[in-house]
């Protein structure tokens, strides 16, 4: 299922605006969610409209801002709320709240939840720490070194997990991840509800790490 809708804006510029609806909403857009921001030109005065979508915007942001300063920073909702911004490429108007949310990410990388220990460390590598996959991911696996089948109905922990595998520096750990992921992603796609099979099957053939920041934000956006 699509993740809770946790923020809302009336607008952003470009690349968001061009998006066009998915699969996701039957073939019609989503409304209320992302409008175009107005485009204004040099010598002409903003219209009422205009100006009413840019305090609408900058209320948003400070909606935003001010849930991610004041979620337990331990929680997995700001945390996936860091992921949809950055996912929505909107992540550089919140820098300085991500940065203290992933300051304090180094809690659920302990975490016996397959999502939140792979979501807490993707986050954290993308902000520059050293983690050790192999430390982190020890404990999903069964004696053999092997991820544990049981892992392998956890939809949202099996996408964190191809996620972080993208992040790979040569850890074998990883090049695990990303093949028990993928196989059990794939044999999940027939049994799934059909909008959730048509985002981890995009999700797998269109990785979010090597896509185009557009691209990925359009595909994200469809599903929210």
């Amino acid at each position: 299922m699509a993740p809770a809708r946790m923020f809302s804006f009336s607008s952003v510029g470009q690349p968001l605006y061009s998006a066009s609806p998915m699969a996701g909403h039957g073939g019609h857009r989503s409304h209320g969610f992302f409008h175009p921001s107005p485009v204004i030109c040099p010598g002409r005065e903003p219209t009422s409209h205009e100006l009413f979508n840019d305090l609408d915007f900058q209320e948003g942001l400070t909606s935003v801002q001010a849930l991610l300063r004041q979620h337990p920073k331990s929680n997995r909702e700001v945390l996936a709320t860091v992921d949809h911004l950055k996912r929505l490429c909107i992540d550089h108007y919140f820098q300085d709240e991500i940065d203290n949310v992933v300051d304090s990410c180094v809690d659920l990388i302990h975490s016996g939840d397959l999502q939140d220990a792979t979501l807490s460390m993707r986050l954290m590598r993308e902000a520059g720490y050293s983690v050790s996959a192999d430390e982190v991911l020890q404990k999903f696996a069964n004696g053999n070194d092997d991820f544990n089948l049981a892992h392998s109905k956890h939809i949202r922990g099996l996408l964190s997990l191809q996620d972080m595998s993208h992040l790979n520096v040569g850890e074998a750990s990883l090049f695990k991840a990303r093949e028990f992921s993928s196989k059990q992603l794939r044999i999940a796609i027939k049994y799934l509800e059909p909008n959730l099979a048509r985002y981890v099957k995009h999700s797998l053939d269109h990785p979010y790490h090597v896509s185009l920041m557009q691209y990925k934000a359009m595909h994200h956006l469809s599903y929210l």
